[in-house]
């Protein structure tokens, strides 16, 4: 037994001793045992339990910041030729009950001069759902780029923006899809590979990210600074994504230039939003298929679900008004405020607003 092999089985008795005697790891700890899983260097058996005994007696923020820190020391990362970026931190897993949006914000913002990426995989549990990924693939968009080609595309005022996979970024955790897959519920990974950080800007690089459950705000914010993002939105969204609902008011947190994390309201009628619905909704026509992973669960299916978005996010880029479109400036006007380029909301969603109706956000998906 290796010295990797001694120290994960010492992990393993500590945090997985029942709900009342189990105990809490150091950083260092956390950061060695993702580390060896990340590399390998013990058995499938093993990383299964790690990541099981964590979440059932719930990760404290030491464990998060070393899980995050072993991430991030197997991420390619490429610094663009711009001053600052914008990273949109979706859910990975993806949406199931609505035709997403956020994807589309990229080029939105890239068009009101905001170097944006977006990054995320192929299909990851516990959703499996429609991904980033999968729209862009429908719309002709690369999804297979290096970090370095993701950061010259990004650079290129012409284009301005990006996507960049997992796969190529991180192919050390990419190869634990499986893995993910056979633990069935959400695991630290889920929380923590989101701000991996694949592509950053000359001087400062901000993230942009979603929520549903309360605590997580104060997760994302700690979790953003020891990632070193100057600067942080989290916004109550669909699914956990960075639209907000477009029926209903909410709440947002973010912080600037690493400082604590502060609450604000936001409400779509503020901004001249009036939408019945949450979210986009699913067409009636989507054919229905099972899930990876679930037999029982019938949900649409993925790849007509994301052709069906990719769609809906071309006519949105066009001007078309919708419910695309208005998750379009209901998300980029919050990044703008956000980012200091616009005084007010209603004066972002205005800039939203006129560049999308001039149509020429559409160049940009090359």
């Amino acid at each position: 037994m290796n010295d990797t092999q001694k120290t994960m089985r010492s992990i393993i008795q500590r945090i997985a001793t029942g709900p009342e005697l189990s105990k809490d790891i150091s950083l260092e700890e956390a950061r060695t045992g993702m580390r060896a899983i990340l590399d390998d260097d013990i058995d499938p058996v093993q990383a299964g339990l790690f990541l099981i005994a964590l979440r059932m007696k719930r990760e404290t923020d030491d464990e998060m910041r070393g899980v995050l820190e072993a991430i991030r020391n197997v991420t390619n990362s490429a610094v663009a030729d711009v001053d600052e970026v914008v990273d949109i931190a979706d859910p990975y897993d993806g949406y199931n009950r609505c035709l997403p949006a956020a994807p589309f914000l990229a080029p939105v913002l890239a068009e009101c001069g905001v170097a944006t990426v977006s990054h995320g995989v192929d299909a990851v549990g516990p959703k499996f759902g429609v991904t980033a990924r999968h729209i862009f693939e429908a719309a002709g968009i690369p999804v297979d780029l290096s970090p370095d080609d993701a950061a010259r595309r990004l650079s290129d005022p012409a284009i301005g923006w990006t996507y960049v996979d997992q796969r190529a970024f991180a192919p050390k955790l990419h190869d634990l899809i499986g893995l993910r897959a056979t633990i069935v519920k959400r695991q630290v990974i889920t929380t923590t590979e989101v701000m991996a950080q694949p592509i950053q800007g000359r001087r400062k690089t901000h993230l942009v990210t979603g929520y549903v459950h309360k605590p997580y705000p104060r997760i994302y914010a700690l979790l953003a600074r020891h990632a070193d993002f100057d600067s942080a939105l989290m916004i109550r969204g669909v699914e956990g994504g960075v639209i907000p609902s477009l029926r209903q008011a909410g709440v947002c947190f973010n912080y600037q230039q690493m400082g604590e994390e502060q609450s604000f309201d936001i409400n779509p009628t503020a901004l001249g939003i009036e939408q019945s619905a949450r979210a986009v909704p699913l067409p009636d026509d989507l054919p229905t298929t099972n899930r990876p992973g679930d037999d029982i669960a019938i949900a649409v299916d993925v790849r007509a679900t994301a052709a069906a978005a990719a769609e809906a996010g071309r006519r949105a880029l066009a001007g078309e008004p919708g419910p695309t479109y208005d998750s379009l400036v209901f998300a980029g006007a919050l990044v703008l405020w956000h980012l200091g380029r616009e005084k007010s909301l209603p004066a972002a969603a205005d800039r939203i607003r006129a560049a999308l109706d001039s149509g020429v956000v559409t160049q940009r998906l090359r």
